[in-house]
């Protein structure tokens, strides 16, 4: 039947759309409980799928670069840093200047940063 999508393509439109949205940028548990956001399970899905299915994958990590919301972004851009290196550089370049806040949580602690200052240290980290 047309428009039928394979149940994959499914899950990682869905979970490509959570990071896309994403306002919170957390790579493990957070809080005292060390509970996985959604969007940190939405990530750990969309990486899997870059292994299984990288080219459908990739095409949508391209739609989050220039659409999603700043922590959208960079879960992109560093999804992005283990497929294909360079383009994760110029992705993370582009967003250098990037004024925009978002939330990370790094365990307990929860700040706020610009795209732009995280966009930075990606940079200079690799």
């Amino acid at each position: 039947m047309f428009g039928m999508r394979k149940a994959w393509e499914r899950e990682l439109g869905a979970a490509v759309d959570e990071l896309a949205a994403a306002d919170t940028l957390a790579f493990g548990g957070v809080g005292i409980a060390g509970t996985l956001l959604p969007v940190t399970e939405a990530y750990e899905r969309v990486s899997a799928a870059l292994h299984d299915h990288p080219e459908e994958t990739r095409r949508q990590l391209d739609r989050v670069l220039a659409d999603g919301t700043p922590a959208g972004r960079a879960y992109a851009a560093t999804l992005l840093e283990r497929v294909d290196p360079a383009a994760a550089r110029a992705a993370w370049t582009s967003l250098r200047d990037d004024p925009s806040e978002f939330t990370t949580f790094v365990g307990c602690v929860m700040d706020r940063e610009t795209l732009g200052t995280y966009a930075s240290r990606r940079l200079t980290a690799a």
